[in-house]
C-alpha cells in the first residue's frame, strides 16, 4: 500500500516484514532477550536474525546491548519505547484492515 486507501493508514514496511514483525512479537511479551534465544525462538540464521535486527535497530524499535556471559558474548535486544508504540500502531492498522474488509 503507498498511501492510504479508503481511511485505512498504511502499514510500517519495517514492521511488516515477517521476520522483523516475529521479532517484536517475542519482545512485545519478553522484555529482554538474547540474539541466541530469539534465533532459537523464530528459526532463523545468524546472518538473517542479524539483518533485521540492525532494520529495527536503525528505525529506533529495538536496543542491542553487547556483554560477556562466562567470558563468552552476550548479545540481547530490548523493544524502546518508539518500538512498543509502533508496534501497538501496526496492531490497530492490521485491526482496521480487518473490520474494513469484512464490512465491504
Amino acid at each position: 500500500m503507498s498511501e492510504e486507501i479508503r481511511g485505512i493508514p498504511e502499514l510500517d514496511k519495517v514492521i511488516h516484514e515477517k521476520g522483523r514483525l516475529a521479532i517484536l512479537s517475542q519482545l512485545k511479551v519478553n522484555a529482554e532477550m538474547s540474539f541466541s534465544e530469539l534465533k532459537k525462538e523464530l528459526s532463523l540464521s545468524d546472518g538473517n536474525l542479524s539483518v533485521h535486527i540492525k532494520n529495527l535497530e536503525s528505525a529506533g524499535y529495538v536496543s542491542t546491548c553487547k556483554s560477556f556471559r562466562n567470558k563468552r558474548p552476550l548479545t540481547t535486544c530490548q523493544m524502546t519505547s518508539l518500538g512498543n508504540k509502533s508496534f501497538d500502531q501496526y496492531l490497530k492498522a492490521l485491526e482496521n484492515l480487518i473490520v474494513h474488509l469484512k464490512n465491504n
